[in-house]
């Protein structure tokens, strides 16, 4: 899948979510001009819950995107969902991919960096682990898990700026929802907030 969003000048990246976006990461992304999801998204209603305003939406498959873990309904839009997807923005090329073909964690920057050299950022999931690597070229981001599952630390995602064609990246992390919140609304199926 390939994209032209030249002029965003905010993107908003998400990853593991699996099936549940954390209503403070929503906040953020309804505050960017495109969301960018790396997969394991969990289900259809994610995809609707960053698409606020009707702004354009890049989601990949990840490993956990598979018909036996989405709602039956909802099995369509995952069958449309790309291996990967690149973003063309003003300096550069985003590519998105989940992440769990690129090895293991020891050698996995250097694989993504391998594969996509002729990008200006690489972003993936998979390890829920936020990391915004800019040691080198192309740079390496993983937004950590944006739901509830493995947040480490807290659901988190990344923003990443571009302006002309200098490009920047925040880093946002919320603390962790207490457990027993967790549990009410996932039993009442509701966002937390």
């Amino acid at each position: 899948m390939y994209l032209s969003c030249r002029d965003a000048a905010r993107v908003a990246i998400v990853a593991d979510t699996h099936g549940h976006l954390d209503a403070r990461i929503a906040d953020v992304v309804a505050a960017c001009d495109c969301a960018v999801h790396a997969g394991d998204v969990g289900n259809a209603g994610v995809l609707a819950e960053l698409q606020p305003g009707m702004k354009t939406v890049i989601a990949v498959l990840g490993n956990n995107d598979v018909a036996q873990k989405w709602p039956p309904d909802e099995r369509g839009t995952l069958s449309a969902l790309p291996v990967e997807a690149r973003l063309e923005l003003n300096g550069g090329q985003l590519v998105v991919v989940h992440g769990h073909k690129a090895g293991a964690v020891k050698g996995r920057h250097a694989w993504l960096r391998k594969h996509y050299p002729e990008a200006r950022g690489v972003v993936y999931g998979h390890s829920h682990r936020l990391v915004c690597d800019q040691t080198d070229s192309p740079w390496i981001m993983n937004p950590g898990g944006a739901g509830r599952a493995r947040t480490y630390g807290g659901p988190s995602c990344l923003v990443l700026s571009v302006d002309g064609g200098d490009w920047s990246v925040e880093a946002i992390r919320f603390a962790p929802l207490p457990a027993t919140v967790r549990r009410r609304a996932a039993t009442q199926g509701q966002r937390t907030t």
